[in-house]
């Protein structure tokens, strides 16, 4: 059952502020219905000076001391309207500044509480977006929409209500606009829903044929046909243009009679048109008119400017659900310091692992085995196997849904992230370099590593003479002065792994983007780095693990054999046959992880 009473989005994200932004709300509409105040008094002197009483009992006093009281007041109420919006203005940027603060405080604190894991199935733009742009948006929301709201309703409410108090009759004439705009705005928004459908449908297919042209352009320049693969991308921008123009013709056409119905002019219009047949009755005075003629019309910015805010309202709600989904992401539980534990040797055991990132998303299912110390393991299988995953629960990028992992009989839940990355390494296909200098970088997970310390492991790497060829050395930053190849990162990679100096070692494809060159180098650090260490190795290629100490064939999410290459191979089973057609893991659907 769906819960009514759940507070939206925006009014969860702005609850810590929630008091601020209505009390800068209310300043800010107070403020402008005292700046109003002087547009009265013009009306009230214009009557006097006219000689006409008919506006006296705004002001009910003798002529000559009327003038400047009138005056007086308006300007006093101009400065006290003016001091209360910058006042509501302040209050409300304020809020906003401790908002975004808290915001940005809590979106990091629970991102460094999140499995590691989660952040393998986003991209950088995802966490940016929410971390960021979105936080930004709701800057807007909070420092910007109330005040302007507030001010917005402020001079409606006043100047209806001055003029109904004038005169309610030619009031409900001259206001006479203002029910047709939103008649016609609720036609525009009630347009047919099968346009829009439609100019969706097309603009998906402008994607598609973007990309298929995009990607397909040395295909289609090597077999001469790009007059086809023109003429597919052409009819679908041609068709998204005549969708958009039935979407947009009906919707622009009522959307323009709804601002005209409120344009100045037309207002302005009505109220002379309303105010001649009431002095030609009798029933007013020329002068009587001018309050009318001058408020009324001002009227229609604000409504305009409330219709606009409600409008932008939209992106602020999605900004809001995001920031709340990224606060809500679950967390790896904090370890109590009752349950923590110390690993005593570096035995690695798999007790009946099991790991779904859904209940129809499994992707490991019973694995048990050992990592005795000072041995190589490798795992291979099929994409999709589970292998990544496997070596993720070991750097408890996750954790089982079922069984569980321990490392010198502690189990990896009750082991101080700190303690546990100093125990267990990593070098992972997927590099993540941070914008900063190359030393810092390496020493990434030591920061108080020295400059020694720091050489030592990239020469130990294979990468000192390279970062040496920098601009700056060992100071250029990753993405301004240090552009690095794939293999070169992965380098730099091992590098970091080599100066935490781990006695267990995780690599998962470790040379897959390296070229030719690149891959030896990695190699011969890999090789000199893993000396009497204990290693899990993940590979596709068969020929790079035949000397592994046991390798493990994972196939539909199980362990379905394991062993020495040579025993294997006497076996004659999924591994022999793997080796059988070249020594190659067999491609089939990618393993996907959910986001």
């Amino acid at each position: 059952m769906v819960n009514t009473n759940q507070p939206g989005p925006i009014s969860q994200v702005l609850a810590p502020i929630r008091g601020h932004l209505i009390v800068s709300t209310l300043l800010a509409g107070l403020g402008t219905m005292l700046t109003l105040v002087p547009l009265a008094g013009i009306a009230h002197i214009a009557a006097l000076a006219l000689g006409q009483p008919g506006l006296t009992k705004l002001w009910p006093m003798q002529p000559q001391s009327a003038v400047g009281w009138t005056v007086a007041v308006g300007v006093i109420c101009l400065f006290i309207g003016m001091t209360l919006i910058l006042v509501g203005e302040l209050t409300a940027h304020l809020a906003d500044n401790r908002l975004v603060h808290q915001l940005r405080l809590a979106t990091a604190q629970r991102l460094a509480k999140v499995p590691l894991g989660w952040f393998s199935n986003r991209t950088s733009g995802e966490v940016k977006q929410a971390m960021q742009d979105d936080i930004v948006t709701l800057h807007s929301l909070t420092a910007h929409f109330y005040t302007a709201a507030g001010r917005a309703c402020g001079v409606i409410l006043i100047s209806v209500a001055y003029l109904l108090w004038l005169d309610w009759r030619m009031a409900l004439l001259a206001l006479l606009p203002f029910p047709g705009f939103f008649l016609f705005l609720r036609r525009a928004m009630n347009t047919d829903d099968a346009p829009r459908q439609d100019f969706v449908t097309q603009l998906g297919r402008l994607n598609s044929t973007t990309v298929e042209f995009v990607t397909g352009i040395p295909v289609v320049k090597a077999f001469g046909v790009t007059g086809k693969a023109h003429a597919n991308y052409r009819d679908a921008v041609d068709s998204v243009a005549k969708a958009f123009t039935k979407l947009t013709g009906p919707l622009v056409a009522s959307m323009a009679h709804a601002h005209a119905m409120i344009a100045p002019i037309t207002v302005l219009g009505v109220v002379l048109a309303s105010g001649t047949v009431f002095v030609g009755l009798g029933w007013m005075t020329p002068v009587e008119i001018l309050p009318f003629a001058l408020v009324a019309p001002g009227i229609c910015a604000p409504l305009l400017l409330l219709h606009t805010l409600l409008h932008d309202l939209g992106s602020a709600t999605g900004a809001a659900q995001r920031v709340i989904g990224l606060l809500e992401t679950p967390i790896l539980e904090p370890i109590p310091t009752t349950q923590q534990q110390t690993p005593v040797g570096n035995e690695v055991r798999f007790h009946n692992v099991s790991y779904a990132y859904d209940p129809q998303h499994q992707v490991l299912s019973g694995g048990s085995f050992t990592l005795q110390p000072n041995t190589i393991t490798a795992i291979v299988g099929p994409s999709g196997a589970g292998k990544s995953t496997l070596a993720q629960l070991l750097l408890r990028f996750f954790d089982p849904t079922e069984g569980n992992i321990t490392l010198g009989g502690a189990d990896l839940r009750c082991i101080e992230a700190s303690q546990l990355y100093r125990h267990i390494g990593f070098v992972l296909q997927d590099v993540r370099l941070i914008h900063a200098s190359v030393r810092d970088n390496i020493a990434l997970g030591h920061p108080s590593a020295s400059a020694q310390e720091v050489e030592s492991a990239a020469r130990a790497a294979n990468i000192h003479d390279r970062i040496l060829a920098l601009p700056r050395g060992y100071d250029s930053v990753i993405g301004e002065d240090a552009q690095l190849s794939g293999g070169e990162r992965q380098r730099i990679s091992v590098a970091r792994a080599v100066l935490l100096d781990p006695p267990v070692l995780v690599l998962d494809e470790a040379t897959a983007a390296a070229d030719a060159q690149n891959e030896v180098a990695l190699q011969n650090a890999l090789s000199d780095f893993a000396q009497g260490r204990t290693l899990l190795v993940i590979a596709h290629r068969l020929d790079t693990i035949m000397h592994a100490d046991r390798i493990l064939v994972l196939e539909n999410t199980r362990i379905v054999e394991q062993g020495t290459h040579e025993q294997l191979l006497q076996r004659n089973g999924r591994y022999a046959q793997l080796w059988a057609k070249g020594g190659y893991d067999i491609p089939v659907a990618e393993e996907v992880q959910p986001c």
